[in-house]
């Protein structure tokens, strides 16, 4: 192998290295400009409460009762209460987020 050889198989190393490099960073670009778009479109709470800066319920242990079923998913129509709207959204979506419940211990 000559010299001139050598040459024309460095400036053929060097191209395909600046062109991997230039697509990677092409391709790194659009995920971040593709993704920042999609977490806007993404809300986890579609409708309640949207003129609070933040959704905030607090309740007594005493007043619970024997149990209580709170909504995790932000569909419900009795929220905070779950009244099962995260069988819909899960079967829409493929998630799998169900109610938070809290119960008395049994004696």
């Amino acid at each position: 192998m000559g010299l001139g050889q050598n040459s024309s198989v460095r400036v053929e190393w060097i191209a395909a290295i600046s062109l991997a490099a230039g697509a990677a960073v092409v391709g790194y670009l659009a995920y971040r400009f593709l993704s920042k778009d999609k977490c806007t479109k993404a809300m986890v709470n579609p409708h309640i409460q949207k003129d609070n800066p933040k959704v905030v319920h607090a309740f007594d242990m005493e007043d619970l009762g024997d149990k209580a079923v709170y909504c995790r998913c932000w569909r419900s129509k009795k929220f905070p209460l779950c009244d099962g709207s995260h069988t819909k959204h899960n079967e829409e979506t493929g998630d799998n987020v169900g109610p938070l419940i809290i119960k008395r211990k049994e004696a």
